[in-house]
């Protein structure tokens, strides 16, 4: 999907690491929550208190998931599920463009 109709995109930015990660909320009529960001080169360590979908439009980048021992190159565009009460690594060698999907069970 390329596009979201229906929305409501929230003013506020959510910054991390400095600004070197930013996105912005998207909330849909369902109750269904994403988040639309880049992150710049770096290496990044998020938590997760839902399940998450991470879909990657575009950039280089590296992921280390709950459980493996070692990161994994990822090929764009792509996505990946982290579960709820986890966290999981990143390496962003080039600008990475990226969707959340936040999963209520």
């Amino acid at each position: 999907m390329d596009e979201f109709t229906n929305v409501t995109a929230v003013k506020a930015a959510n910054i991390y690491y400095d600004g070197k990660v930013t996105s912005r909320t998207l909330k849909f009529s369902d109750g269904s929550v994403k988040s639309l960001g880049i992150m710049l080169p770096g290496e990044y360590t998020f938590g997760t208190d839902l399940k998450e979908i991470m879909e990657i439009m575009a950039g280089e980048l590296e992921v280390k998931l709950p459980g493996d021992d070692t990161f994994k190159t990822l090929n764009v565009p792509c996505s990946f599920e982290v579960p709820a009460n986890s966290s999981f690594d990143l390496i962003i060698k080039t600008p990475t463009d990226y969707c959340c999907s936040y999963i209520k069970a």
